[in-house]
C-alpha cells in the first residue's frame, strides 16, 4: 500500500522523474490516487517527468524511461485531479528520446559508459514536462 501522508492534510505534493517508476510496476494510477488522498481540497500536485514524443506507446513508456504529456495528463484526471497548467522551464529541445537505453543514455546517469558520451554530453539531461493538477475544492 502506498501512503504519502493522512488523508487531506497537505496543500502540496510534488514527484520528480518518477511516473516512469510507476508505469514499469504498474502502480501509476494508484500513486495518483494516493496523492489525491492525501491532498486538502484545493491543494496542488507538481509533476516534473521525462516527455516522450506525442503518440509514444505504453511499451516505449515502459522501457524507454519518457512518458507522454497526455498519459499523465489522463492518469491524473482519472485520480481526480483537474489540470491547470505546463511550464517549458525544464524542457530540452535537444533531447530526440531515441536512445539505447533510453532517458538513461543521457546524463547525469550516461548508461553506455563512455560510449557516445560527448554526444550525450551535448545534448544535456532529458527534456522534462512541468504540469501542474489541483485537487477540485469540495
Amino acid at each position: 500500500e502506498v501512503v504519502i501522508a493522512p488523508p487531506e492534510t497537505a496543500d502540496l505534493a510534488m514527484t520528480y522523474r518518477n511516473v516512469h517508476n510507476w508505469i514499469m510496476v504498474g502502480q501509476e494510477l494508484e500513486y495518483f490516487e494516493t496523492f489525491y488522498a492525501a491532498l486538502k481540497p484545493g491543494g496542488i500536485l507538481g509533476v516534473v517527468e521525462h516527455r516522450a514524443l506525442p503518440g509514444s506507446s505504453m511499451q516505449v513508456m515502459e522501457t524507454t524511461g519518457y512518458v507522454t504529456e497526455q498519459y499523465v495528463k489522463e492518469i491524473a484526471m482519472k485520480a481526480g485531479f483537474e489540470f491547470v497548467a505546463s511550464s517549458e522551464i525544464n524542457a530540452n529541445p535537444k533531447d530526440l528520446t531515441k536512445y539505447p537505453e533510453g532517458v538513461w543514455s543521457l546524463p547525469p546517469t550516461y548508461r553506455l559508459g563512455d560510449q557516445d558520451r560527448e554526444r550525450y554530453s551535448k545534448i544535456g539531461e532529458s527534456d522534462r514536462m512541468t504540469l501542474k493538477f489541483q485537487k477540485p475544492l469540495k
